[in-house]
């Protein structure tokens, strides 16, 4: 879907609004509790990073974020969801000095989002059953970008932001539940659902990834039959438990190497790898380069590498 007459009057001032509040490129957190704007005025190498459930809207450019082999490229007409923790790679593939990368992002209040999805009647027609993948890509409709107006619009009146923001972002949040891809997030947010055994999965792995453990072990956590869990978790992730765990690993230890001032083999051991030359082979494959000329890189042009 490419944007219409009818989307033109808001992207523009969504654009307007975001380049106002970024001075120059890089991710900026705002004075709204978990949003933050997005500017790049070129395009930037992969980035591999940890997102966490998330709303992003791209207002102009436009960015490609890959999950294992499964590749998502969205612009102005479309909004990412991301509803779980997922290792992804990402890359702004649409950006110019003169018409940069632009986007608006908001972490998602999961409680909040649960308590409206008990609230709200499903619409009808909606798709049922089913694990859904961990990202959903939707079409934005002019509806949506007016609730997201009215939520950026309040970075020029800090003094209503505590008031009001909680209310723009309900209405954002309730076009979200009852959009194209609601069916999706209401089963990310279902107690009982496969998405959110998952999610247990998921977070177990996050707290315990430096320790090898067994498939039975994390299959228990999330209440699941451990063929079960193979075949759930690869739906919403697109990657094994086993995989998860390496990329968690991986993007660790790259941090600690880059912030903590450690060399690769020290990073390797904290993280959980016994064998330093099996830790540089799969840093390579996952970074494309060792983690000496990939920090290296990352210092020398932090923020073709940021997180966006």
């Amino acid at each position: 879907m490419l944007p219409t007459p009818t989307h033109m009057p808001q992207l523009d001032e969504l654009s307007a609004i975001i380049a106002q509040n970024t001075s120059d490129d890089g991710v900026f957190e705002t004075s709204i509790p978990r949003l933050s704007l997005i500017r790049f005025s070129r395009q930037t190498e992969p980035c591999q990073t940890l997102q966490h459930p998330a709303l992003c809207i791209v207002v102009q450019g436009s960015k490609q974020v890959m999950l294992a082999d499964e590749i998502y490229v969205y612009g102005p007409a479309k909004h990412l969801v991301v509803s779980v923790d997922l290792p992804v790679t990402g890359q702004i593939i649409e950006a110019t000095p003169e018409k940069p990368y632009l986007c608006m992002r908001l972490d998602l209040d999961l409680p909040a989002l649960g308590e409206m999805f008990m609230e709200i009647t499903p619409a009808t027609g909606e798709p049922a059953g089913g694990c859904s993948k961990g990202v959903c890509l939707a079409d934005t409709s002019p509806q949506f970008l007016d609730s997201a107006l009215r939520l950026l619009r309040l970075l020029a009146s800090p003094e209503d932001i505590a008031y009001l923001a909680p209310l723009a972002e309900r209405e954002l949040m309730y076009r979200l539940l009852r959009g194209p891809q609601a069916h999706k997030v209401r089963r990310m947010l279902m107690p009982d659902s496969r998405l959110q055994q998952v999610t247990r999965a998921i977070t177990w792995i996050r707290q315990n990834y430096a320790a090898p453990f067994s498939i039975e072990q994390v299959a228990a956590e999330a209440r699941m039959s451990p063929s079960s869990l193979h075949q759930h978790f690869r739906d919403v992730t697109a990657m094994s438990p086993l995989q998860y765990q390496k990329q968690l690993r991986l993007q660790e230890a790259r941090r600690l190497i880059l912030t903590s001032a450690v060399d690769a083999a020290t990073a390797a051991q904290r993280v959980g790898y016994d064998s330093p030359s099996q830790f540089s082979r799969e840093y390579r494959r996952l970074f494309g380069a060792p983690p000496i000329q990939d920090v290296a890189r990352l210092r020398q042009e932090p923020e073709r590498f940021a997180e966006t």
